[in-house]
């Protein structure tokens, strides 16, 4: 049996849609929910649903009862995160699931003045705690999805030609969300990924110089890219009314990227796939071209 954590979110609900295209029988999946109004859309495809919640060890440990895999979608609550995965830890341990799959993250600098820290702290530890659960286990080193990238160039991009973002020359090597689910989904459907790490990154890493010149050429007209300081950044968003929070998380990426955090490129999940991951290139001008 597997079980896809997660199951309401874009990843989790995208991986089950692989599976099932990949012949998986839907009586073999099995999707974590957290409420029964959630359930109709997979009851429609045969797949069965159980209630869980990552606050709620019991429901945790009844749920994952029978489960062989275990797709562990990390928790977007980045301030409860460690504790509600030290759950899903111990639960699956407890109930004897065979092998966990848990999507982590891209990163070089585990310190504390990582940039990310407050994103890398509950991945590194949780990795920390699957390793020495003694569970089977595999994980995923997730880049940035590529679906963020327009959100960090701006949506007015067409209308100031600036891309305005604090990266400097660093890289990114982002990949579309669903193709990572696509790789999951692979490996849940076959054998030889125990005890494995795989680097879901693309196999090319740009700059937002790059990222400029492609815009630019989609768009037909002059796009700038320019790095402004953190501080700057910052107030200069705040002006047009987004949400300190979402500055924050922006900001940290931004700046992870111009120290090389997400600068790595693999062919993992190119050999997962079959083919290559969608370059950034082409996202960037079927997404532009779709917006003219």
């Amino acid at each position: 049996m597997i079980l896809v954590t997660g199951a309401t979110g874009q990843f989790g609900n995208a991986t089950i849609n692989f599976l099932l295209e990949k012949g998986v029988e839907a009586s073999q999946i099995s999707a974590l929910i957290r409420n029964e109004q959630s359930a109709d859309e997979f009851k429609k495809k045969g797949v069965s649903t159980l209630i869980g919640d990552y606050d709620n060890y019991n429901s945790l440990l009844k749920a994952f009862t029978g489960v062989d895999k275990l797709l562990f979608v990390s928790s977007s609550d980045i301030i409860k995160r460690t504790a509600q995965h030290q759950n899903v830890i111990i639960a699956a341990k407890e109930a004897g699931v065979k092998q966990v799959i848990y999507t982590s993250f891209q990163r070089r600098n585990e310190s504390e003045n990582s940039p990310l820290g407050i994103v890398a702290q509950s991945h590194i530890q949780t990795e920390k705690w699957l390793k020495e659960s003694g569970i089977d286990y595999t994980i995923l080193k997730n880049n940035l999805y590529m679906d963020f990238l327009p959100g960090f160039i701006g949506e007015k991009v067409a209308e100031t030609g600036v891309i305005f973002v604090p990266a400097e020359n660093g890289k990114v090597s982002a990949v579309l969300r669903i193709e990572m689910a696509e790789a999951a989904a692979n490996i849940l459907a076959t054998d030889g990924h125990s005890g494995k790490e795989y680097d879901f990154t693309n196999t090319e890493a740009v700059t937002y110089n790059d990222i400029a010149q492609t815009v630019s050429g989609v768009l037909g007209k002059p796009i700038t890219y320019i790095s402004p300081s953190a501080e700057e950044y910052s107030k200069t968003l705040s002006g047009y009314g987004v949400p300190a929070e979402v500055i924050g998380i922006f900001s940290s990426f931004a700046i992870a990227q111009a120290q090389g955090e997400l600068d790595a490129e693999s062919s993992d999940l190119e050999k997962l796939l079959g083919r290559k991951p969608t370059s950034i290139k082409d996202f960037l001008s079927k997404f532009y071209a779709s917006n003219l």
